[in-house]
């Protein structure tokens, strides 16, 4: 497997990035915990725009990659966060939605007092005043959930919570995204629901997103670049046709993923040659 990363189409102009993040670079990676080695070697650059998914099986360091870039677990080797220049940013704004939240269903806590109680010091039980109340319907509408803005947290359905989830880490518009398998437990309506939100917000913002996904038919439809996770290190990245593709992930997943990408190829050709039929 090829593992040259993309180069962002920003550096080669020398232009500016909507999000003002063009590169997150991860070299030589490692990080071990209690005396235990969880990944080692380490190398993803991920550019704006990008939604790069990690997957891999359980117990290969996915979660814990997240949090290292996060700053919550320590590190050896590199992480910059680069301009279009390649000259190094401030430390940006991360966004994250955690695989769960634990909540008492039985508060009357609402996602209004969610959003509140982030927004602000004053006391959600003396006042939320109109401003914020707007605030948080216009962060609600990036991910389609307005309806949910006085819905109890603990009446929400999974995939509303990780809609609400989404939009809290959207507020403010962050430099990079981290999902952590956001959409464990969702129906498959709520999944694709979710994946099409994500993929929206990555092109109307050139966010920078990655992903960690067991979801591997939506990983394949939704992600423009895959990074496989396996024996405490990346074993292969680049898009998902050509990750699916991989040997290794097809002996670690048991899917031979050959047919689907060619049954996608005719599609594509279908269209092409239907459409100088219209």
């Amino acid at each position: 497997m090829n593992m040259i990363q993309q180069k962002c189409s920003h550096s080669c102009q020398g232009t500016s990035c909507k999000c003002g993040l063009c590169c997150t670079q991860i070299t030589n990676f490692g990080i071990s915990r209690g005396g235990t080695e969880i990944l080692r070697n380490v190398d993803l650059h991920i550019h704006c725009g990008d939604l790069t998914a990690i997957i891999g099986p359980n117990g290969a360091g996915k979660s814990t990659l997240l949090k290292a870039i996060l700053g919550e677990i320590s590190h050896t080797g590199e992480l910059l966060f680069l301009d279009a220049q390649n000259e190094g940013t401030t430390r940006p704004i991360i966004g994250y939605v955690p695989q769960k939240l634990e909540l008492d269903s039985s508060s009357p806590t609402s996602v209004l007092d969610l959003f509140a109680a982030a927004y602000t010091n004053i006391p959600i039980w003396l006042t939320i005043s109109k401003k914020v109340r707007e605030r948080v319907r216009k962060g609600l509408a990036r991910v389609q959930g307005e309806h949910l803005i006085n819905k109890r947290l603990g009446a929400l359905s999974g995939g509303e919570l990780q809609r609400v989830l989404l939009a809290l880490a959207l507020d403010p518009i962050p430099h990079l995204l981290l999902l952590d398998e956001p959409v464990s437990g969702i129906d498959q309506r709520g999944l694709e629901l979710f994946y099409k939100t994500v993929s929206l917000l990555r092109e109307n913002y050139d966010l920078s997103i990655i992903l960690v996904s067991h979801d591997l038919n939506l990983v394949a439809e939704y992600a423009n670049r895959v990074a496989f996770v396996n024996n405490k290190t990346i074993e292969c990245v680049g898009t998902p046709q050509e990750v699916f593709n991989d040997e290794k992930v097809i002996q670690t997943f048991g899917l031979d993923w050959s047919k689907h990408y060619q049954k996608d190829e005719k599609d594509e050709k279908d269209r092409v040659d239907n459409a100088h039929l219209v």
